[in-house]
């Protein structure tokens, strides 16, 4: 890729949203990390094979997003549940908080949902990615994205305004 950016100006551009976007999957700092700095290891051994300089952002979120999926795949350790048999666990949180979350606290719920809602959202709403640019970094149609957005925003604001809060204790009447 001559005319393209060189690989120092790739780490600049790209390092930070790569971080995050990692992050948002992998929840954890250090995977987070070891996934981004795969991805530009996997650029300078394949990078050159690239035709076309303008993709080279969705080639390394497509290349990211599949080294956590891979990832994944040999975590054994850490078997997926079903948000249906975790909402007992999920945290309760009332309506009017919802409009007080700070940033920390929508990445938590982000976390909670299902793995095929988190990317899309995470791209969408945290990376700026486009329809199209989502749908070609996780390899999937146009509409796949837009019905995974969709039901990703409402399993999000299920976990961040869980019906569950009229159970709580209310304080007595002085």
């Amino acid at each position: 890729m001559a005319e393209g950016p060189d690989f120092e100006q790739l780490v600049a551009c790209y390092y930070e949203p790569l971080y995050q976007f990692a992050y948002s999957l992998a929840r954890d700092e250090p995977d987070a990390c070891d996934l981004t700095q795969q991805t530009f290891c996997i650029w300078a051994a394949k990078g050159h094979q690239l035709r076309d300089a303008s993709k080279v952002k969705t080639w390394l979120f497509t290349t990211l997003h599949r080294e956590f999926l891979g990832t994944r795949r040999r975590q054994t350790r850490f078997p997926h549940v079903e948000l249906e048999y975790a909402t007992a666990e999920l945290p309760v949180v009332p309506p009017p908080t919802a409009h007080r979350l700070d940033a920390g606290q929508a990445l938590d719920a982000l976390a909670r949902l299902d793995e095929i809602y988190q990317a899309p959202v995470a791209l969408f709403y945290l990376q700026d990615c486009s329809y199209n640019e989502i749908a070609e970094i996780l390899d999937v149609p146009l509409g796949t994205v837009k019905s995974r957005l969709t039901r990703g925003l409402g399993r999000l604001h299920q976990l961040l305004t869980d019906t569950t809060t009229s159970a709580q204790p209310q304080p007595p009447n002085l």
